[in-house]
């Protein structure tokens, strides 16, 4: 039997695979064809995929910013539930809570904003005063322009049409789709709160093991600890930069602090874009309100102060390690939803990055620790949730006894 064994697997061993051959018979043109057919159809699926996802913005903007905001307000609703409170009564008090909180913010943005409003024309008359000291550089500019033109002999003049077009009726146009998508976004959230962990066990349920069931549910808490720590330190933060940007205006004397503190903690949702977008806010109300060009780089330029101490020691402090993220991929991110969504692919842009992170991590190794205590709370919650989505087994039969003959005693034999 052993040189039997050694024969067949010298047999086996010289025998050539099936794949090797088929591999040694292509050739390298047929491989290098290979691979861009599957590239392109990466590609494409890509491309299908980054524009279907911008065609549905009026349905998916909601539902995403919905989730957003859901993971933020979560550990609102868990501490109402743990008193008692049912999913569903906690989940209407955080929608009830969020729209509060706007409503409130809306009231305290329209009595400066309307009072601004009315001073728009004397501030742009002031402006159009300080643009005028800048004629000479700006006709030096135009007349460098021409030469450049005429030296690479392009002469055509362009052309500018301002169609008319009537204002109120773009809004009265505009406004049954912002009413819808408001109305989708309160609908989302509320069936996500309510549903969260009905929605996390079902998923898992769906898993074949219990290591991925397991692995599958510290996804989910990860997700949500991160997204949640991150919104709500934001937040925290937003309002610090608010409250330091309102004296930083009522220092240097521009009207209607609160205003500015109020827009300031609102654009600092957005990074890069918000912070630039509220400097040139600040830019032109200097200019507007005291006529110089000093007066309009001052606030701007502490407001880039501020900013600076908060992105680079105030955030990363409070965040942590665990929470920090390449510049480079959060602009990325941006990008990418603001050219998709708009103003609200800014709000989700860091969020969505967050949650890919947290995937990314839990597949491949990485070597950010995250602190013991979050890891232990992560991983209780993980295993609560893997033993919830277990299927339950049948509980077993009782076995049945076999029923012994009752033995007759013998009778007694009878006297004769």
């Amino acid at each position: 039997m052993p040189a039997e064994d050694t024969v067949l697997r010298k047999a086996v061993a010289s025998r050539p695979r099936q794949g090797l051959i088929k591999d040694i018979q292509r050739t390298n043109f047929e491989r290098v064809l290979g691979n861009a057919a599957q590239f392109s159809i990466v590609t494409i699926g890509i491309v299908v995929a980054f524009v279907a996802v911008r065609e549905a913005q009026v349905v998916l903007a909601p539902l995403f910013l919905a989730v957003t905001v859901g993971l933020m307000f979560g550990p609102v609703a868990d501490m109402l539930e743990q008193r008692g409170v049912p999913e569903a009564l906690s989940a209407g008090v955080v929608v009830l809570l969020f729209i509060v909180i706007i409503v409130v913010g809306g009231a305290l943005f329209y009595g400066p904003l309307s009072e601004w409003a009315a001073r728009i024309p004397t501030v742009w008359e002031r402006i159009q005063s300080e643009l005028a000291n800048w004629k000479e550089p700006i006709a030096a500019i135009g007349a460098l322009q021409e030469q450049v033109k005429g030296v690479l002999g392009g002469g055509d003049k362009m052309e500018v049409r301002v169609e008319d077009g009537s204002t109120v009726t773009g809004i009265a146009m505009l406004a049954p789709a912002i009413l819808a998508q408001i109305g989708v976004f309160l609908v989302s959230l509320y069936f996500f709160l309510a549903t969260r962990d009905s929605i996390r066990i079902a998923t898992l349920s769906l898993c074949v093991s219990r290591r991925m069931r397991w692995r599958t549910a510290h996804v989910f808490r990860d997700v949500e600890q991160k997204v949640s720590k991150y919104l709500l330190t934001i937040s925290m933060v937003n309002l610090g930069v608010g409250a330091v940007v309102t004296l930083m205006t009522w220092a240097v004397g521009l009207p209607s602090p609160l205003l500015w503190g109020a827009m300031a903690a609102v654009l600092n949702y957005i990074p890069f874009i918000g912070q630039a977008f509220m400097a040139l806010v600040l830019f032109l109300v200097g200019l507007g309100t005291t006529g110089e060009l000093f007066g309009g780089l001052l606030p701007m330029a502490l407001y880039f102060g501020i900013n600076f101490i908060e992105g680079n020691f105030v955030t990363p402090n409070l965040l942590g390690r665990t929470m920090t993220i390449n510049p480079f991929m959060i602009f990325l991110s941006l990008t990418f939803w603001i050219w998709a969504w708009g103003p609200v692919g800014g709000l989700i842009a860091v969020p969505s990055l967050l949650v890919l992170y947290s995937i990314v991590t839990h597949i491949l190794p990485t070597r950010t620790v995250a602190p013991r205590k979050l890891r232990r709370l992560v991983a209780q919650k993980a295993s609560r949730d893997a033993d919830a989505a277990e299927p339950k087994a049948a509980p077993p039969e009782p076995a049945k006894t076999p029923r012994r003959k009752q033995e007759r005693a013998p009778k007694p034999a009878s006297a004769t």
